[in-house]
């Protein structure tokens, strides 16, 4: 139900208003005069305001500037007895929605309402939209560390070169940002980078996905359907989790490697493709191919340069900046204050045992910022991150407890518990 909040001096005008629109269904507040308004939209979000001009303590006006500041999308129709042409113009100027005179015409009154309800809709639609496209561009590569460095120097190297890249590393350590990375640093960065999660698509089912299939090719082909490397022509395609593709499936990806061209399922004519080929896997695929689960020579394709991805136990020294970036990031999504973490909380996290790499940390930094209070601590970490039945993170919390301040603790982890770490 959409919120009205009306504002003028005189009661008897409130009340009419608040009948005429609670009898057609929205949800109305009131406010005496400016200022009251102005209370009332820090506490709460309204669709609409509708206001008075003249009112004491702050007229409409005034009031109006300051809705600007405060509440810069909600918008605001102003109506007034006592105005002429000039006033409406200026009130027009200062942001408000519409102008309309007392005693207000009550089909203009309904449409003007809908129509600033409509507006309201669609820069809420509009942010959330601007909120997906900024997080479908490619995110930084947060990092100093040696192993990071080497693989933002290795992107430098190859990004502009049309060389086939095989990206490894476990779960969750960013192999999908380094291709994306590749792709935006490339000559191909204007076309479509187009993604394939090949262990999440059924084996009979990744052929049509890869490469396209005739109407009426099995059953359910109900029309032609364009693949992925169609799609990518000109771009790059990245076939995440290749590791996990059928033998079947792998025989096709390498004649289109080799041959620069495609078929599609049921089909008999050859379509050419100019595609780069991205892969990634998390398998060590010299053992998949000893265990003939995988084509050597498919692998050969591929690994013309192989990029490392390091888990991130291997660049701990990386995490208080990954920390701070997701911090940002959350709380921008969330549209609340920036947290701030403690050099204590930096440290604990430091110590912890990563096996999801840095999914895993993101997922813990929304978890803080969500159970935490203003700021971070390393109590929320071992309240929310460490588990509390582990005897070995109560015994490091018994060990960071111990110091007083994150230089003593670490030059005491580095003498003595190099080999420690937490689960």
């Amino acid at each position: 139900m959409a919120r009205v909040l009306i504002v003028d001096d005189e009661q008897s005008i409130r009340r009419t208003l608040r009948e005429i629109l609670e009898f057609e269904k929205y949800d109305v507040d009131e406010a005496g005069d400016g200022l009251e308004c102005l209370v009332k939209l820090k506490r709460a979000q309204y669709d609409v305001v509708v206001m008075d001009i003249k009112m004491p303590k702050m007229d409409g006006m005034d009031a109006l500037e300051r809705i600007q500041l405060l509440a810069p999308d909600t918008p605001v129709v102003m109506i007034s007895g006592h105005a002429n042409i000039d006033t409406a113009v200026d009130a027009v100027k200062k942001g408000a929605f519409d102008f309309i005179s007392k005693p207000p015409d009550l089909n203009r009154m309904l449409i003007t309402l809908r129509n600033a309800m409509d507006k309201s809709s669609l820069i809420s639609e509009t942010k959330v939209l601007r909120k997906r496209v900024s997080k479908s561009k490619t995110q930084e590569i947060i990092g100093v560390s040696p192993a990071i460095a080497k693989v933002k120097e290795d992107i430098e190297k190859v990004a502009p070169t049309d060389a086939r890249v095989l990206v490894i590393g476990p779960n969750g350590s960013g192999k999908e940002l380094v291709a994306r990375w590749i792709h935006q640093k490339s000559r191909r960065a204007t076309s479509p980078i187009i993604e394939v999660n090949c262990a999440a698509i059924p084996s009979e089912l990744i052929e049509s996905e890869l490469f396209g299939h005739e109407k009426g090719s099995f059953t359910g082909a109900h029309k032609n359907r364009v693949g992925k490397f169609e799609q990518a022509n000109g771009g790059s395609i990245f076939l995440d989790e290749i590791g996990d593709m059928s033998l079947k499936a792998q025989a096709k990806v390498l004649r289109a490697l080799q041959e620069s061209k495609i078929t599609r399922v049921g089909g008999d004519k050859e379509i050419k493709v100019d595609v780069r080929v991205l892969a990634a896997t998390n398998k060590d695929l010299r053992a998949e191919i000893a265990a003939g689960r995988f084509r050597e020579d498919l692998y050969h394709r591929l690994a013309v340069i192989i990029i490392d991805v390091p888990p991130l136990n291997n660049r701990r020294g990386d995490i208080p900046a990954l920390v701070q970036h997701f911090i940002t990031l959350i709380c921008q999504e969330y549209g609340i204050a920036i947290k701030k973490a403690s050099k204590e909380a930096m440290t604990a996290l430091q110590n912890v045992n990563w096996t999801g790499n840095i999914r895993e940390l993101r997922n813990v930094v929304e978890r803080l910022i969500i159970l935490s209070g203003e700021q971070i601590t390393d109590k929320d970490v071992f309240s929310y991150v460490i588990p509390a039945s582990s005897t070995r993170n109560n015994k490091f919390k018994e060990i960071f407890e111990q110091f007083n301040t994150v230089d003593e603790l670490q030059k005491f982890i580095k003498e003595e518990y190099s080999n420690y770490k937490a689960n």
